[in-house]
């Protein structure tokens, strides 16, 4: 018997999460024709899930997830859709929320790096947290670092945590042309490249940052790191200007990442560009020099996949996820030192072999991930949830 299963994908413009509900949901459209699904987003974000067989529709819905009235609102809606299943893609559960529902994890960093207001509000905000979880017929975890980070913070057991793993937009592991103005082949496609990198005017070599730029991001330790490495290599034929381009956030909420920027006196060789366009981030992870990485937590750690998937050698965290995600694809550095840091970008750099041998490695390390093997272990939760109830 076909199921009613509701996703709420109103997070669809997130960085990661974003990725995870368009990617779930255009895996789950070419595996499963019986079941009915209802994407809830707003009326603005439909635009985003087009592309999509008969059997999924939207539901469209104005609140976010972060007012106080959606934990009243967002279940009212729920119950009019009567839902066999509901899946939330994020841990942030209304304290309505009706059942039976499965919630994915993606990390515990708003426990364990947000600044707390108050410890009343932390202890709410952890009762919260664990009450969403404990009422799900199944947490999904994004990788055994994230199960084990449910358990030790919540309490909730190995049991009812099931490990499914994200992975890269199937685009970035199709390495033919991924816009019209690539359908001419390599050399279309390479002047297409060099238009991207033309519009930006970026005529010099250039490590690469994609992602969030939260505090756990460590993203002043990589200035740092990368002020430490224009000194090293000022006189060298290659990368004497060598730049650090930063993707994917609003510099403006984060001060203390300009501070580091002025106070490493590197204010005219790192960029920050925003979110940009699907193949303009494509772009630059071809191009880039290296991709580094120095998160100090990950629940799954997207952008080092990407980057490998694009051929980009990746420089990253020893710790977290990232060991498990990355393999031995990536040059690993503590993300606490940030002349280990800097030395790992530099061994990339000068070593033509060792690029070589990452690039090799990466493209076959991010291969190993696939929305569909997700989607089909997805499915399961889903058929498994709806029979248990």
């Amino acid at each position: 018997m076909a199921l009613r299963i509701v996703i709420d994908a109103r997070r669809i413009r997130d960085f990661g999460i974003g990725t995870y509900i368009r990617s779930l949901a255009h895996a789950l459209g070419k595996i499963d024709a019986e079941n009915q699904y209802t994407l809830i987003t707003s009326p603005e974000e439909t635009k985003r899930l087009t592309g999509l067989p008969p059997n999924f529709q939207t539901a469209e819905y104005r609140r976010t997830d972060q007012e106080f009235l959606d934990h009243l609102a967002f279940p009212v809606l729920l119950q009019s859709l009567r839902a066999d299943l509901i899946h939330i893609p994020l841990n942030r559960v209304p304290v309505l929320m009706p059942r039976p529902y499965v919630v994915t994890v993606h990390d515990m960093s708003n426990l364990y790096f947000d600044d707390p207001r108050s410890r009343a509000w932390m202890e709410m905000r952890r009762w919260r947290l664990r009450r969403g979880l404990a009422r799900a017929e199944r947490v999904l975890a994004v990788s055994e670092a994230t199960s084990r980070d449910v358990q030790k913070a919540l309490g909730i057991p190995a049991q009812r945590i099931r490990v499914i793993y994200n992975a890269p937009d199937p685009e970035f592991l199709n390495h033919g042309p991924v816009a019209d103005a690539r359908a001419g082949g390599p050399q279309a496609a390479e002047h297409e490249r060099l238009r991207i990198l033309e519009r930006y005017q970026i005529h010099y070599p250039f490590l690469l940052y994609a992602g969030s730029i939260r505090p756990h991001k460590n993203v002043p330790r990589l200035v740092e790191a990368f002020a430490v490495l224009r000194d090293e290599l000022a006189s060298h034929p290659v990368y004497h200007d060598l730049r650090l381009i930063i993707i994917g956030d609003r510099i403006s909420q984060y001060p203390q990442v300009r501070h580091a920027v002025i106070k490493s006196r590197v204010e005219n060789t790192v960029r920050f560009l925003g979110f940009v366009p699907f193949d303009t981030l494509r772009c630059f992870y071809e191009s880039a020099a290296a991709f580094v990485f120095p998160s100090r937590y990950e629940g799954f750690g997207l952008p080092p996949l990407e980057a490998m998937a694009s051929g980009a050698p990746v420089v990253c965290s020893n710790v977290s996820s990232l060991p498990e995600v990355v393999g031995d694809a990536a040059v690993m550095v503590n993300p606490e030192r940030v002349f280990e840091i800097a030395r790992g970008i530099r061994e990339v750099l000068l070593s033509d072999q060792l690029r070589a041998e990452l690039v090799r490695k990466g493209r076959a390390q991010a291969s190993r991930f696939s929305w569909e093997r997700t989607a089909r272990q997805v499915l399961e939760i889903y058929r498994e949830s709806a029979r248990r109830r």
